[in-house]
């Protein structure tokens, strides 16, 4: 009977340290997936940082071609209103001259 008990306890600590080797193994592996994890988040983490600041340096080239499209905007809006002008001078010039040359035209051949 004594043999019994003591094969039962023999069993049971048996039971309990496989149970205590599978729960460390276990452990052990969940550490490892924890390490592999926090790598993998420092990865994504840096290379974010990356990504950001190549976000923030094509922001900052866009912010400037829009500013030189804005004065370039302004600088035809003038080149166009003096081309504009200048079509205007222009034709009053060739009326002026049509009408000084008729002037003359009446004046030298009808009046004489």
């Amino acid at each position: 009977m004594m043999n019994s008990w003591e094969e039962r306890q023999r069993s049971t600590l048996l039971d309990g340290r496989r149970a205590l080797e599978r729960t460390s193994e276990s452990l052990a592996r969940s550490e490892r997936t924890a390490l592999e994890t926090e790598a993998i988040g420092v990865e994504v983490v840096s290379n974010l940082g990356t990504q950001r600041e190549t976000l923030e340096r094509a922001r900052n080239r866009l912010e400037d071609i829009d500013q030189g499209l804005s004065r370039t905007q302004s600088i035809l809006n003038t080149m166009n209103r003096r081309v504009l002008t200048n079509k205007l001078l222009l034709i009053l010039i060739i009326v002026s001259e049509c009408g000084i040359l008729a002037s003359l035209v009446y004046l030298k051949f009808i009046k004489h």
